[in-house]
């Protein structure tokens, strides 16, 4: 197993991929029970898959209601999801939180660099109002990681943050704001700032909050809000040990062991070819103590470079037809 966490990280090819995703499908396919029964009870020859298409993806539901994870070993920390009220939320058992690090750092480091060069501000105020959110654990590391003493979390000290941005912006220091989009808006709302230097990120997080707004509405409102041209957005889950970053126009790409298929909605077992539209699927190699391929509620298409859009979010008839699978 150390070899394979080891290859994870050295992905750089297709080839390379898919001789690690069937390593970590056969280990998940043994060590993984709820994996090895939702396999068993759909027929499935685990000798016989030697391709990605031949790999079932465990519907993401199944995190609401059972440990996905191995049985014999330990819980190191325990994610979960925010949920809206009267839903279940999900609990992802994390067995190696070492893991988690090397894959949120290393990623990070490939789309913006290292910590080291900004300063890391987070306006992530429904998530600290919580416990075990994911997204915290990772922005918090990051926050160390900067080394900046100006950096930080915001729970709803929006003036302050105002004037840490324009202090920060009056010396050109490179600075990085995560922001829950709902409290995006309400900061830009009441704020007009011209950001020369500073990277607004997205992280989602409108539902149950403000009224929905379609993400190019939003990163207009905030492009306009801030004086930039572009916002960039994190698309990560509690599910996930990996995140896909965006750099603008909501087109998302993901690190070397990280991989989004599109299925069809109403068919979970059939996968749709590029620029169509459907329900994604999410390989993540990091999530090798968990499940590494994962049916996700959310609806997307995937471009011929491997890059990606998020339209949405299943409906109920979708949901309901995914739903014969779980029990």
């Amino acid at each position: 197993m150390e070899q394979i966490k080891n290859d994870i990280f050295n992905i750089s090819n297709n080839k390379q991929f898919l001789n690690v995703a069937l390593r970590i499908f056969r280990y998940q396919a043994e060590n993984i029970p709820i994996y090895n029964e939702y396999l068993t009870r759909l027929k499935v020859d685990i000798d016989n898959v030697d391709s990605l298409d031949k790999i079932p993806f465990l519907p993401i539901q199944f995190f609401k209601t059972h440990e996905v994870k191995p049985s014999m070993l330990a819980t190191e920390i325990t994610f979960t999801s925010s949920g809206t009220t009267g839903n279940q939320t999900s609990t992802h058992f994390v067995v190696d939180v070492n893991l988690y690090k090397k894959s949120f750092l290393t990623s990070f480091t490939k789309f913006y660099g290292n910590p080291k060069e900004y300063c890391i501000l987070a306006l992530l105020p429904s998530y600290l109002e919580r416990q075990g959110s994911s997204l915290v654990y990772m922005v918090d590391e990051l926050i160390k990681q900067s080394g900046h003493s100006e950096s930080g979390f915001f729970l709803n000290e929006i003036d302050e943050l105002a004037e840490r941005l324009k202090q920060l912006e009056s010396i050109g220091q490179k600075c990085l704001l995560f922001g829950v989009s709902f409290a995006l808006v309400d900061f830009s709302e009441k704020f007009k700032l011209q950001l020369n230097n500073t990277i607004v990120m997205e992280t989602g997080g409108m539902k149950g909050r403000k009224k929905e707004m379609v993400r190019e509405d939003l990163h207009n409102q905030l492009c306009e809000a801030f004086g930039i041209t572009e916002i960039h957005s994190e698309y990560g889950m509690t599910e996930l040990l990996s995140q896909a970053y965006s750099n603008g126009k909501g087109i998302f790409r993901c690190p070397p062991w990280m991989k989004v298929i599109i299925r069809d909605p109403y068919d979970p077992f059939s996968t749709l070819p590029t620029q169509r539209a459907g329900a994604i699927n999410i390989i993540d190699l990091a999530n090798v103590y968990s499940c590494s391929f994962i049916q996700t509620e959310d609806l997307g298409k995937v471009y011929d470079d491997e890059s990606f859009e998020v339209l949405g979010r299943m409906n109920d008839a979708q949901l309901r037809g995914c739903n014969l699978l779980v029990y």
